[in-house]
């Protein structure tokens, strides 16, 4: 699909995120978070996601759970480090790209950066956004990205 409008609403988000989440779950770095430790059911998983970006995006959702909450889970089995946040940014900004341009999908790669360095802030404190001086996070500004099938 080419990506030649805005996201416009939630059935637009819907398939954002289930082309993110296939991607996520086959991902070698960040596929076993979901498939392994997780062990996430998408179909339940989805209408609580996506209640979540529809909030944050278009402002017509209610979302009143703890965002925070199942990713310090995830910490506490496996350390998420700045590696595994930097690729849940590239597949979000290739799943967003691949199917949308415009104010709301540049606002959905924002506010996608913007989670994983709190997160990633908040799971490993204030340094772990530079890796503590070595590997680290990747470089925003100068993400790759790669297709997403």
């Amino acid at each position: 699909m080419c990506a030649t409008r805005d996201i416009r609403d939630r059935d637009d988000l819907d398939v954002i995120l289930r082309r993110f989440y296939t991607a996520a779950f086959a991902d070698p770095l960040i596929g076993p978070f979901f498939t392994e430790i997780a062990g996430m059911d998408l179909e339940a998983h989805l209408p609580r996601i996506t209640d979540f970006w529809e909030r944050a995006l278009l402002r017509t959702a209610e979302y009143r759970r703890d965002a925070f909450a199942p990713h310090a889970v995830l910490h506490s089995a496996r350390p998420l480090t700045a590696a595994h946040f930097g690729r849940w940014v590239q597949l979000w900004h290739a799943s967003v790209d691949g199917l949308h341009q415009g104010p709301l999908a540049e606002r959905a790669k924002a506010q996608g950066e913007r989670i994983a360095l709190a997160l990633l802030r908040r799971l490993a404190g204030p340094g772990a956004a530079t890796g503590g001086g070595g590997g680290g996070f990747i470089p925003l500004a100068a993400l790759e990205l790669r297709s997403v099938a």
